[in-house]
């Protein structure tokens, strides 16, 4: 079954008497080769991080399964997160084939991950991969970089591979210095590396978004690469950097932590090696984790 084929997306659609909703983003592929190279992508970095090792993949928004099925055939195991109960019969009919995967009706922000792993995933090397709707984008790969740690503080995924918006991969892949660098780019720049694998434009969707869309692969650090006193605290001082970007480092800062002085945070600033007047896009997460212990040395005080 080329669940790419339009008349065959088409057909599945009607017989079970459903269609793409705008409400959940949702834009079906209807050319084999991207979520083919999709899959091939994620699990080539996968298979050379744990060569021999038994494999896993959560696809978040299936859809009808185009790049399920794909990845089906290169990883050991699949669980497929969908959130529009509408599709789980459509899904359950497409992937009929395929003995590996596991369909969940949930919304991914709302799963217990930690439950997901015990019951389903222990013993295998997990990823993610995912063509993410615009809107939940950030939130959804901000939610999985905040669970990406287990207790001992080894990575509980090896990479993610998502296609988003070319103008958001372009903010995941900017460097600090740079006009799209802003507050998730360093968050990710903590947890990992992101690469931008190769664009894909509107004509290979039903229906087709207005906007080109790009896939990118976080390549998460096996174990933590930067260290600081308070995560939280970074994240913290992370967002406040950014919370307005026309905005010295110093007047965001003072604006996102209103409960320490602006002299105080000035200080803060100086003590870190950093010019009152720098911006936070000229930060690197180097700067930002010895920004963030600065932060949690005074608030320690």
């Amino acid at each position: 079954m080329n669940l790419c084929d339009v008349s065959t997306v088409k057909k599945i659609m009607a017989r079970f008497n459903t269609g793409t909703k705008k409400s959940f983003g949702q834009n079906f592929l209807i050319n084999q080769e991207i979520p083919y190279g999709i899959a091939r992508e994620s699990i080539s970095y996968h298979s050379s991080v744990h060569k021999g090792k038994k494999s896993a993949v959560i696809e978040i928004g299936p859809g009808i399964g185009s790049l399920t099925s794909e990845l089906c055939q290169v990883y050991d195991k699949v669980i497929a997160v969908e959130i529009d109960k509408t599709l789980i019969p459509v899904l359950e009919y497409t992937l009929g084939e395929h003995q590996n995967v596991k369909i969940i009706n949930e919304d991914f922000l709302k799963i217990d991950l930690e439950g997901l792993f015990k019951k389903e995933l222990d013993g295998y090397e997990v990823s993610v991969c995912a063509n993410l709707p615009y809107y939940i984008t950030t939130p959804i790969i901000m939610a999985l970089l905040e669970n990406a740690r287990r207790e001992n503080g080894t990575s509980r995924f090896t990479s993610i591979t998502v296609m988003v918006q070319k103008e958001v991969a372009q903010r995941l892949c900017a460097t600090c210095k740079k006009g799209d660098y802003g507050a998730i780019t360093a968050s990710i720049n903590y947890y990992g590396e992101v690469k931008k694998l190769f664009d894909v434009s509107p004509d290979n969707f039903l229906p087709a978004p207005k906007v080109t869309s790009s896939v990118v692969r976080i390549e998460l650090y096996s174990e933590p690469k930067y260290k600081v006193i308070d995560e939280k605290m970074l994240f913290d001082v992370i967002g406040g950097a950014f919370l307005q970007r026309r905005k010295t480092l110093l007047n965001s800062l003072s604006s996102a932590f209103p409960h320490i002085s602006k002299e105080k945070i000035s200080n803060i600033i100086e003590n870190s090696g950093f010019d009152v007047s720098i911006r936070g896009e000229k930060l690197s997460i180097e700067d930002f984790c010895r920004l963030s212990d600065e932060f949690s040395r005074e608030n320690n005080k």
